[in-house]
């Protein structure tokens, strides 16, 4: 596979009888991402592809990990994501005429390209963005920030004078949880 590690022809596969396999592995792949999402690894992993006696069925089993930030202290991190996709694409051109296929019965479902490749970047990039976390944590023990100087809790002392109490607060000055 050269070039778009994402567009696969399977001009070959849509002539084979259903049952037929194929299978692609991907290796280093990047991707553009929405939302301001940033990979911190390559994209890894394999695409079977299978034919079905209506198109296509992709199988994608991918791994990657995207760049970010600890929701509590804000420390750089990179959290790992899996992505399972199964997804089927339909023809939307006659393999053996070329002439466009009726696309009004099912509207919603993926197509082939007019090359008769799969192409999964659309599908890869929105199962990417649906797995990343909320509120990614550094480690699950994160105490977060200081609210008065606002570093990490676990760096350095954080012994800040009272000075700057809020009289309103005064009450909750001797409160200590159970």
């Amino acid at each position: 596979m050269d070039g778009d590690p994402f567009l696969i022809n399977v001009a070959g596969l849509l002539g084979d009888a259903p049952g037929a396999v194929r299978t692609y592995d991907i290796a280093d792949a990047i991707l553009p991402l929405p939302d301001e999402l940033m990979l911190a690894s390559p994209i890894e992993g394999t695409v079977r592809l299978s034919r079905t006696n209506r198109g296509i069925l992709a199988d994608v089993r991918l791994s990657t990990s995207l760049a970010g930030e600890c929701a509590r202290c804000l420390r750089p991190l990179a959290t790992p994501i899996d992505i399972r996709l199964e997804e089927e694409f339909l023809p939307s051109l006659d393999l053996t005429t070329g002439r466009p296929l009726s696309t009004e019965e099912e509207p919603e479902v993926l197509r082939l390209t007019d090359h008769h490749e799969v192409d999964l970047e659309g599908p890869v990039g929105d199962a990417i963005s649906l797995a990343e976390p909320i509120a990614p944590l550094d480690r699950p023990d994160c105490p977060g920030l200081c609210l008065v100087c606002g570093l990490p809790l676990d760096e350095g002392t954080h012994e800040h004078p009272d000075d700057d109490w809020d009289p309103r607060m005064e009450a909750l000055r001797a409160f200590r949880p159970d």
